[in-house]
């Protein structure tokens, strides 16, 4: 017999996979620097600084990181809309 809950335990494994790697990633930075202006974004996607000739602009930081996280929101949703949530994961349909 099938047992939906055993995916349960892989589902969390990779879900603690994720999250550790999520978590290595917000500790990576990324700086670019060209033509008067400077960037740090955190490999999470996270921009940390946002600099116009050498004036730091968090106004546009914050719109910059409310872009990104619109932007995953949206991917994360149209990626569960084509795979089916859970239900695909569990045997469900």
């Amino acid at each position: 017999m099938n047992n939906p809950f055993g995916k349960l335990g892989d589902l969390k494994k990779m879900r603690d996979q994720a999250l550790a790697i999520q978590k290595q990633l917000s500790q990576e930075k990324i700086e670019i620097n060209e033509s008067g202006v400077r960037i740090v974004i955190t490999g999470d996607q996270k921009i940390e600084e946002f600099e116009i000739q050498g004036i730091k602009n968090d106004l546009v930081r914050d719109l910059l990181n409310k872009a990104i996280k619109k932007s995953q929101e949206m991917a994360a949703k149209k990626l569960q809309e084509m795979t089916g949530g859970l239900q695909g994961l569990l045997g469900n349909k």
